[in-house]
């Protein structure tokens, strides 16, 4: 896969198709990797690169991927949307799609906040936020599943690096909420986003319902969706069309 570093981040990425850029992410938490689409609910990558110029990446760090760089522990979400812009100026692109999985749904938001010049329109799938009865879901998965790994192959980082990282992410601002922006952004945007709910411990229903109410240009898919193939199949082509009808008509 190619890959291309920025100052002392690398970021490895497959792209495939054609048309309007569409960079998506896999679920896994903080180990989401582009190895990692098989598994997914829904390949998005493979079955959108018809009609989308698809990218996608592994994230900074996440293990059994190619992504490096330092532990952002000050401002760990807008690292996040910084090697995503970069990977996008990378390839010369300026305005995109984004479709994000799991952890992925705060990424969109994130993007959204940071370049919404840039960001066209979003779809949040599964999307990870608080769940009131499982407050600590995310950050366990991060300390108990991903840490270890990941210092076991990184002797430069440290257990304080982790921590401080790990409460930055989701014990901090919005920890009540999709940990990556406020409500305030939230009821502000006005980038169109497709939500589509799930009901897990990391995926909070409560939270992704509250951002389809309160986003004014937002959409939101039936609930329950991935249970059942037919229903998959008929809300994948609602997120076809979602994005299809935001394309920009130069693109078209």
């Amino acid at each position: 896969m190619p890959s291309f570093t920025k100052g002392d981040v690398t970021i490895r990425y497959e792209e495939a198709g054609s048309g309007f850029p569409l960079l998506v992410t896999p679920g896994g938490g903080l180990n989401s990797v582009l190895d990692g689409w098989p598994n997914q609910v829904y390949n998005v990558f493979d079955e959108f690169k018809n009609e989308f110029r698809c990218i996608t990446m592994d994230q900074r760090n996440a293990n059994g991927g190619e992504s490096s760089g330092p532990i952002p522990v000050d401002d760990p979400w807008g690292a996040f949307a910084d090697d995503q812009l970069a990977l996008m100026d990378h390839l010369g692109i300026q305005e995109f799609f984004f479709m994000g999985l799991c952890i992925g749904g705060p990424f969109a938001l994130k993007l959204m906040e940071k370049a919404p010049n840039r960001i066209v329109a979003g779809v949040l799938c599964q999307p990870v936020g608080h769940n009131p009865a499982f407050p600590d879901s995310m950050y366990d998965s991060g300390r108990d599943i991903w840490a270890p790994v990941l210092m076991e192959r990184r002797p430069d980082v440290t257990q304080e690096q982790i921590e401080g990282y790990l409460h930055n992410l989701y014990r901090r601002d919005n920890a009540d909420f999709v940990y990556s922006v406020s409500r305030d952004f939230v009821r502000s945007c006005q980038t169109p986003m497709l939500v589509m709910p799930d009901n897990t411990p990391s995926h909070s229903y409560e939270a992704a319902i509250e951002v389809a109410e309160m986003a004014p240009n937002a959409q939101q898919t039936v609930y329950p969706w991935k249970e059942q193939a037919d229903v998959i199949i008929t809300t994948m082509q609602q997120v076809r069309e979602f994005l299809s009808s935001h394309q920009p008509t130069a693109a078209r």
